[in-house]
């Protein structure tokens, strides 16, 4: 008989949802390290996009603050959300998604946020747009519903600075 051996894949994506990944993210996290994988969806386009390499990290202490993008559950769904907080009431946080204006995650207790996002990778790049200090800027546009018409506006200037600064 074969003696067992730890599952590993290098260069290449372990495929994982639902409850298998929530419960690695939280083993992960529960000894204080960082957690990868690949986000899907478009509900924080366009500061992370579907297929873009997310790293969500431990508070170690601290407490979830406003415009930070976390990750959590909603209570009965079983699914994993990362989305950023627009709002604090003592220990619960306001959550919703940049791309979803007006669908709200709702309150949610600074306990069941699993983790930060710390880093977002497109294409093997950073990208670091959404996770500085314009991330309460963000989440009061978000709050109020102002980001769309932003992200109209500033699109075509940030697409311009990309091509001026790109190698």
């Amino acid at each position: 008989m074969q003696k067992p051996t730890l599952f590993a894949m290098r260069g290449r994506d372990l495929p994982l949802s639902g409850q298998a990944l929530i419960g690695l993210m939280e083993e992960v996290l529960g000894k204080g390290r960082p957690f990868r994988f690949r986000a899907r969806g478009g509900s924080m386009s366009p500061f992370i996009v579907d297929g873009d390499v997310v790293t969500i990290a431990p508070f170690s202490g601290s407490e979830p603050s406003l415009g930070q993008v976390v990750a959590f559950v909603p209570s009965g769904s079983g699914s994993l959300v990362v989305h950023r907080i627009i709002g604090r009431k003592g220990r619960s946080r306001l959550i919703q998604g940049d791309n979803l204006e007006g669908v709200r995650d709702g309150w949610i207790e600074a306990g069941d946020i699993l983790g930060r996002l710390t880093r977002v990778e497109r294409e093997g790049k950073e990208v670091r747009l959404g996770l500085g200090p314009e991330r309460i800027l963000i989440a009061w546009l978000s709050r109020t519903g102002l980001l769309s018409f932003f992200r109209q506006w500033a699109g075509p200037l940030v697409g311009i600075f990309r091509k001026k600064t790109a190698p």
